[in-house]
């Protein structure tokens, strides 16, 4: 009998006879609703209109925008987070963040694990949520403190989640916190879970600083070296062979471990092959600025934003910024000729995030108006030698092909901004025909609109702790699409070692 993927299978393999085959379809349609469900034959016929429509050359066209409850179920056949059943459907309920800070300003005295619980509790104290309902967290963090090597299952503890609920830790760079929401969709969408705390947390103001490498082989053996010859043999054990560059410190240094190079003179390289110039890394970098300093002004932060100590000041942001200012500063990586400053990179960041993560059946049973569907999802991994920051270009262009989807559907994006030269160089490489033939068969990524970009700031300007931005930029993308009402958004970022993400949401109708 003739099924949804056969009728489809006629459109691709006689184009020629579309109508006279839309009519056959149709004739089967009685038998076929015997066999699937409502939602398979809804996006079959759907697909199969458009195709007929155009082989009839109407010009009329047919699209997921001007049907909202079709695009519910657009990427079925593609995203394992994507289902007709409402409790594997993955809903972004809620997020947060604490107030990002320059380092050793005010979590000077903090820990990551009690950034992330403070997160945690502000996530769990606006949703009101009953803990007893949370099945799993899962958090993300870059620089580990030994302590809370597992920083997901110490933070639960002590924001009071139950004891039984499981939890555990990722790691991926800059997109950590995007791997535990999108490990929380797995659960969810496998019927592992109902409801997923997923966040990050990240601070530099208290980074593991170790001694050298001689030396803490010298202290590791140092009891076996006593035990033999006493205090003396100890001492003797100590400084024999160590030499005077072996009595020093080793500090976390944000170059990649293969390549050795670290990632502002990757993104200042990366900037030189796009041709974006010094100039246009400042523009953006002031508008990031710029952007975030009204989105506080305006209010769009309240809620999003919990506050710490009272306050939900995020310090980074200059609101005054101006060409005329950034300009001024020297290279600060590719010296004297680079493009990258201080101005227009990243700052050292510290902060915490966390997002409510639910089937669309349990949040409803809960009473909670979700914010989006997480509909799909790629991590890809690119050259980290010529391109270590590329990655939400290829992310991107995965996650929309497998749907079907331009950049014409997407009405809201946000893109992690680590560096400005990193995001322009992105935006250059999908809009390229070029670099689309070579890497993409033809078919580029397309053209980003700039008014719908980071419209609330980016990371330039709120700041980048690395385990927690993932969870912000979900956050406000899922903000975002119900106060714009647009339909879809799509949220990406580069990480070390050439890996990146991207990711689709739909606005959730309620």
């Amino acid at each position: 009998s003739l099924t949804p993927v056969h009728f489809l299978f006629l459109w691709k393999s006689d184009p020629s006879s579309s109508a006279h085959n839309f009519l056959l379809s149709l004739s089967k349609f009685a038998e076929v609703k015997k066999k699937h469900s409502d939602t398979q034959i809804i996006i079959s016929i759907t697909m199969i209109s458009c195709r007929a429509l155009k082989a009839m050359n109407v010009s009329r066209s047919v699209s997921l925008r001007t049907v909202p409850r079709l695009a519910k179920s657009f990427s079925t056949s593609s995203s394992s987070a994507a289902s007709s059943d409402p409790s594997k459907t993955v809903v972004i309920v809620d997020g947060v963040r604490l107030p990002f800070a320059m380092t050793t300003t005010i979590y000077a005295d903090e820990l990551a694990v009690d950034l992330q619980r403070l997160a945690f509790n502000g996530l769990l104290t606006k949703t009101a949520l009953d803990k007893n309902e949370i099945d799993y967290v899962i958090a993300g963090t870059v620089i580990q403190e030994v302590r809370t090597s597992n920083i997901a299952r110490e933070a639960s503890i002590n924001a009071g989640i139950p004891n039984s609920v499981g939890s555990h830790t990722v790691s991926m760079a800059c997109i950590s916190s995007n791997a535990a929401i999108c490990s929380a969709a797995e659960k969810i969408a496998t019927g592992k879970a109902s409801v997923v705390i997923a966040g990050g947390t990240e601070t530099f103001s208290d980074v593991p600083i170790r001694l050298s490498r001689a030396v803490r082989q010298k202290l590791i053996t140092l009891p076996k070296a006593m035990k033999k010859g006493g205090p003396l043999g100890g001492m003797k054990h100590i400084f024999g062979g160590l030499k005077m560059k072996d009595v020093s410190l080793e500090t976390p240094a944000i170059a990649n471990y293969t390549t050795g190079e670290v990632m502002g003179v990757s993104s200042d390289r990366l900037a030189a092959k796009f041709g974006v110039t010094r100039e246009e890394q400042d523009e953006f970098a002031v508008r990031s600025h710029v952007l975030a300093q009204k989105a506080h002004d305006d209010g769009f932060y309240k809620g999003e934003v919990v506050p710490y100590k009272g306050s939900t000041v995020e310090n980074g942001i200059k609101g005054d910024s101006s060409i005329e200012s950034v300009s001024k500063l020297k290279p600060a990586f590719v010296k004297p000729q680079g493009t990258h400053t201080a101005a227009n990179s990243s700052y050292l960041t510290d902060g915490a995030s966390a997002s409510l993560i639910m089937s669309e059946q349990k949040a409803l049973e809960l009473g909670f108006k979700p914010l989006a569907y997480l509909r799909d999802w790629s991590f890809k991994a690119c050259d980290p030698f010529e391109e270590l920051l590329l990655g939400p270009t290829y992310c991107s262009q995965e996650v929309l092909s497998r749907n079907n989807m331009n950049m014409s559907d997407v009405g809201v994006y946000e893109i992690h901004e680590a560096f400005a030269g990193q995001i322009l160089s992105n935006l250059t490489a999908m809009n390229s025909q070029e670099f689309a033939d070579a890497k993409f068969r033809g078919k580029k990524v397309g053209e980003v609109d700039m008014d719908k970009l980071n419209t609330k700031g980016g990371s330039l300007a709120l700041g980048h702790p690395f385990g927690a931005t993932g969870s912000r930029l979900v956050t406000t993308a899922s903000r975002r699409l119900q106060k714009e009402e647009e339909r879809f958004a799509l949220i990406a970022a580069c990480a070390d070692g050439g890996t990146g993400h991207a990711c689709i949401l739909e606005r959730y109708d309620n």
